[in-house]
């Protein structure tokens, strides 16, 4: 029995599942004779896919896929600030950087929570049900701080060549969502994120 078929079953393509209408369409869209049933079609589309992710993740690096407009707060930019910068280019995490553009921490939405006493800090709207339930704001605390007095630091950081498969799999360990690309020197070139990932991925293996 050929090792192929030892092997777990991949996984389809992520939001795709193949349907035997789609199957037959291909094999009919294929001029000729094809001595395989549409079981086999299925089983060698999946293998193909699965292999295809499996390539990419080791060619694909981060400068190819690393978003380059970023924007950025230094360490004694207030919170306010911080948050507005957030909120008006819809990010949940913003890079903080020296006066020499090196990335020295990073402040995430969780970051926020956090210190305005949210328990759940993964929960957004555990912010939301403390806010209904308190007289005050959840956000005075940390009303008059600095961005360097919520980072994360230091900031987890990739190079440009890194590949895709490993920067998967930094997001996964460390529980993030985005990971700053920066240079030899510690300067910031770009952000990858988990977004940029899966585009970069389908779009590569899209027919």
């Amino acid at each position: 029995m050929s090792d192929t078929l030892d092997r777990p079953e991949p996984a389809p393509a992520p939001g795709i599942e193949l349907q035997e209408e789609d199957i037959l369409e291909a094999m009919r869209a294929i001029p000729g004779y094809l001595d395989i049933t549409p079981g086999d079609f299925k089983e060698v589309y999946r293998l193909a896919f699965a292999h295809a992710l499996e390539r990419l993740s080791r060619e694909i690096t981060a400068a190819e896929i690393m978003t380059t407009d970023v924007v950025t707060v230094t360490p004694d930019t207030p919170v306010a600030d911080v948050a507005e910068a957030m909120g008006r280019r819809g990010v949940s995490g913003i890079p903080v950087v020296d006066t020499g553009q090196k990335v020295i921490g990073v402040i995430s939405e969780k970051d926020f929570l956090t210190r305005m006493g949210v328990q759940d800090a993964k929960n957004f709207m555990a912010l939301v049900a403390g806010c209904l339930k308190t007289k005050g704001c959840m956000a005075l605390p940390i009303k008059v701080s600095l961005a360097g007095d919520i980072m994360n630091s230091p900031a987890v950081t990739v190079a440009p060549e890194t590949p895709l498969r490993e920067i998967a799999a930094l997001l996964t360990q460390k529980g993030i969502n985005r990971v700053a690309v920066t240079g030899p020197d510690g300067r910031l070139l770009g952000l990858v994120s988990r977004a940029d990932i899966v585009k970069a991925t389908i779009g590569q293996v899209a027919p």
